[in-house]
Parts: C-alpha cells; structure tokens; sequence
C-alpha cells in the first residue's frame, strides 16, 4: 500500500473471483472500520456507494485497476462505484485535477487506464501540470481545453471535495476504499486487495439489509 510517508514497490494483485463475499466472516476494527461520523454519498435512492481512492502514481493501484474494473462490470445496479484521486502531498494535485479534466472532456473511459500505463509501463515522468498537459495533447486533447479544464472552477472545486472525502474516510493508503459512506478498508488491513473487494461485497450485502 502506498501511504503518506512512502511510495514503494508493486506487489502483485489477484482476484479470486470464485469465492463467495459470504464465505468468511470480517471483523470491525480489524478488516475494515466503522467511521465515527457517516459521511453523505452521491449515490441515489435505494443505491449503496463504493468508492475507490487510488493515486496514479501508485503501483499498487495500477495492479489494483483491471481487477477493480472487472469488479465494477459485475454490480448490480444498486451498486454506485466512483473513484476519488487522494492528495497527501501538494504535488499530488496535477494528477488529483487530471482526472477530473479528463471526466470534464468526456475522456475518462479512454484515458484512465492509458495513463496508468504511460506512468507504470511506459515509465514517462507525469506528475506536473505540464507534463500532463504534453501527454494530453498526444492523446489528442487540445492545448487550450486542457488548460480550460485544469483551472476550471469544476476541476479544482472537484480535486478539493476529494481531499475532503479522502480526510472524512480518514484514508491511510492507496488503493482503499469507502463503502456506503459508513465503511473503510485498504490492502494493509484487508491483507490484500482481492479480500478487500470480498469485504466490500460483504458490507454492500449488509447495507442491503440494513435498508429494508
């Protein structure tokens, strides 16, 4: 897990997709926390958020992003996932307020993952504005809407709600994540992503209970 105070190697992340959410019991305190304060969520009526908190420059969460995106396809429709860019660091916030240029321009689907390879695989160095701006303009986005966007009040308005989320789930590390707005877990407490995604399962089935 990457967390405030390091940023180091990649471990591998497998998704035993066979086991059942149900298959074990989690413990509060333990597996995941209870926050002590429920934080609002954007998700509708009747929905149960989950969402992922991730930095792009972080190893784990590029292991962690073609799992978590199979995951994502299977939900069902009272499943309301979104992803949250942390900020530990002033210099976390250039790739904080990417991606929320990209989902302002309509490129989120197409360039998300694209840029985890370019940082993860490609090794190119992306953590400034200009940087990005330069490997934005190769993936077609205009000079000037990159620059629109990027100190558009949206886009900092957005990057300053996710520091704030990032803060209310008390996050420690990425990749992690938040359920229903009552719940957190990340790999250092879940001893691994792929049992991180079966305590979420877990919860979301709680939380359905919870709301009959």
């Amino acid at each position: 897990m990457i967390n405030r105070r390091q940023a180091s190697l990649a471990v591998a992340v497998t998704v035993a997709w066979g086991q059942s959410a149900l298959a074990q019991p989690f413990h509060e305190g333990i597996e995941f926390a209870t926050l002590d304060q429920p934080v609002t969520t954007e998700a509708g009526p009747g929905k149960i958020e989950v969402i992922e908190f991730f930095w792009y420059s972080c190893p784990h969460c590029n292991a962690f992003e073609p799992a978590f995106k199979q995951w994502i396809e299977r939900q069902p429709k009272d499943v309301f996932v979104k992803r949250v860019p942390v900020r530990f660091r002033d210099d976390f916030e250039p790739q904080q307020r990417m991606f929320y240029v990209l989902e302002a321009l309509g490129k989120l689907e197409p360039l998300h993952g694209r840029l985890f390879q370019a940082i993860h695989v490609e090794r190119q160095s992306l953590s400034g504005a200009d940087q990005l701006g330069q490997w934005a303009l190769k993936q077609g986005i205009s000079k000037a809407d990159f620059d629109q966007a990027y100190n558009s009040f949206g886009v900092v308005s957005k990057a300053r709600r996710a520091t704030q989320l990032q803060q209310a789930f008390k996050v420690q590390g990425v990749p992690s994540l938040g359920i229903a707005g009552r719940y957190y877990t990340d790999l250092s407490m879940a001893s691994g992503m792929a049992r991180a995604l079966q305590i979420v399962e877990t919860l979301i089935v709680q939380e359905r209970g919870r709301k009959k």
